[in-house]
């Protein structure tokens, strides 16, 4: 049940009858039609701007139109009125048995109520954390981790098929240095002072790979050259690196689909393979690049470069694909990678990147369009920095990293539920100030706790009223007639918003939408809980009035259901009780 979808479709088949009468023109373009609530509430329950985008191509004051329009709505049942605002806006107001057919609808659906049909099984692959196997997640993998995983729930929730994936960057030089640092922690396994230079990975995590090397191999690396234990440490250091990565990911309940290695490219003939199916559409040349703008590096001097024509799809400049040596830059495997989601039949495509991979944007979605003709669309978050405070302070923790706080110092600190949520209290392209006394504390300052609190609340309240005997499993069949207060029928009103809101985050690829949503809904259940306080008539547990108890009930099951499936998707367990 998408009620604000129910109440658009009254409004397009109102026009279309207004055009079948001659009122408006035939052949409008409806698609700009929308049915969202008033920006201020006190105008009514939802709003159409119907009036105002079809005036200028039909020829009428958008006034006009309203004036048509209203008496078409308001003869539906479900319309109270429809009130010609502004210099054309419709306002509506709804009737209460509105809000308690969708009360009814959630209890019905359960943790399903907003599972929507809208991407009608589209494949979608989201690659997300694909951070490079060269030690443990940091706090910035966890803020990408969340959010495409979360991302990657929503979509499933509104029709999607979704894959998850991680690609492995274990094809360039950094595993060259992982492999460098783990033999000095496996000679220091042997009693050898281990030589960290400026330039290899210093953190305490590479200890237990040195062990393992030497439980392996004993001490038969010790006197050969590099060139020969090169190739195998670098194997077996980045498998134990990504086996690390598997438990960090797993600790936040991240669980990918794929796990697809860029290694995996190099001598497999597909990186040539892409650039080939780029060279016959003519977008692959030998030229010369323009030097940069700004300051120009000393040892820059213009040279014929094997280039991809990108600027051909919206990039700034033509991007190499060769370095002077005549290897691949970066760009070429990443090229290959996206090719291989082409052709394994991807829809769409999402990338999620550290705010770092902003200005490799444009050259990424250029390739994706040119390899699929621009029929697989491309789209690239980037998900800010998050900064770590305690109680207002800057704060710094225990490092195995050396450098960098770790993801699983985070989930340990304060749990993976906790560490989700507040990874989704802002939008991902804004930075993020990460308190973890703030994530801990037990009030309504703390979004993570309003919202589990809420759940636990309505959970409490049947608890009380199995208690007070009343016969709780009648609730989903519960007369809702009682619900009448204006209190009451908010609640429900934001209930029945929660499918559109599903759409809407899904639409846009913002799962922080889901989270705010949620601290809307908690903020109106925990209001009208207080409410009893002063009124004893709104209190959800009323033992002499078994009818009403059961309604109220009904509607606060209703709400914990939306919590249940809001937090699903965002990975967080909703609570029974709060202790």
């Amino acid at each position: 049940m998408n009620l604000y979808a129910d109440i658009k479709t009254l409004v397009l088949d109102s026009l279309n009858a207004l055009a079948a009468e001659g009122a408006l023109p035939q052949g409008l373009d409806l698609s700009n039609v929308a049915v969202e609530p008033p920006r201020d509430p006190a105008h009514g329950d939802m709003a159409t701007n119907a009036a105002m985008v079809l005036a200028r191509p039909a020829g009428l004051k958008p006034r006009d139109i309203a004036a048509m329009l209203a008496p078409r709505l308001q003869a539906d049942a479900r319309v109270l009125s429809a009130e010609v605002a502004g210099p054309g806006f419709l306002n509506l107001r709804l009737s209460p048995q509105v809000w308690r057919d969708a009360v009814a609808a959630a209890l019905a659906a359960g943790t399903d109520f907003g599972r929507s049909d809208m991407g009608r099984g589209q494949r979608v692959n989201v690659e997300y954390v694909s951070a490079n196997p060269t030690g443990p997640l940091h706090v910035g993998h966890t803020r990408g981790a969340v959010f495409g995983d979360a991302l990657a729930s929503l979509l499933d929730f509104a029709g999607y098929d979704v894959t998850r994936e991680y690609y492995i960057n274990d094809g360039g030089a950094q595993v060259d240095v992982l492999a460098r640092s783990a033999y000095e922690r496996y000679r220091e396994a042997h009693g050898l002072e281990p030589e960290i230079a400026e330039g290899l990975y210093p953190g305490d995590y590479l200890i237990p790979v040195g062990a393992a090397l030497k439980e392996k191999y004993g001490d038969a690396l010790l006197d050969k050259p590099e060139s020969e234990w090169l190739p195998e440490v670098r194997e077996f250091a980045t498998a134990m690196m990504m086996d690390l990565i598997r438990e960090d990911l797993a600790a936040l309940g991240v669980r990918m689909d794929v796990f697809f290695s860029e290694k995996s490219l190099y001598g497999s003939g597909r990186i040539e393979e892409a650039l080939d199916a780029l060279e016959k559409k003519g977008l692959i040349y030998v030229g010369v690049l323009e030097p940069p703008k700004g300051k120009t590096p000393e040892d820059w001097e213009p040279r014929p470069q094997t280039l991809f024509r990108a600027t051909a799809f919206g990039d700034d400049v033509d991007r190499p694909l060769k370095k002077s040596d005549g290897s691949w830059t970066y760009f070429a495997p990443d090229i290959a990678y996206h090719y291989d989601k082409v052709r394994r039949g991807f829809d769409q495509l999402i990338d999620v990147f550290g705010a770092d991979h902003g200005g490799y944007v444009k050259r990424l979605k250029a390739a994706v369009a040119a390899l699929s003709d621009e029929k697989v669309p491309l789209d690239v978050k980037l998900c800010q920095l998050v900064k770590l405070y305690k109680n207002g302070q800057p704060f710094k923790m225990s490092k195995r990293a050396g450098s960098f706080v770790t993801l699983r110092d985070v989930v340990d600190e304060v749990g993976p539920d906790v560490a989700r949520f507040m990874m989704l209290t802002r939008k991902n392209d804004a930075p993020l100030d990460f308190d973890f006394a703030k994530a801990l504390e037990q009030s309504r300052d703390n979004p993570v706790f309003y919202v589990q609190y809420a759940h636990a609340r309505a959970r409490s309240a049947l608890r009380a009223a199995a208690e007070a005997g009343i016969d709780v499993a009648a609730v989903p069949q519960a007369d809702l007639a009682p619900l009448a207060h204006p209190a009451e029928l908010a609640l429900a009103a934001r209930i029945a918003d929660w499918p559109r809101q599903v759409e809407a985050a899904a639409r846009s690829h913002e799962p922080h939408r889901v989270a705010f949503f949620l601290q809307e809904l908690a903020a109106e259940l925990h209001g009208l809980w207080n409410k009893g306080k002063d009124e004893p008539a709104l209190r959800f547990v009323q033992p002499d009035d078994p009818a009403g108890t059961l309604a109220r009930l009904a509607l606060l099951s209703a709400a914990a259901v939306v919590i249940a499936a809001g937090l699903g998707i965002l990975g967080v367990t909703p609570m029974d009780e709060m202790r």
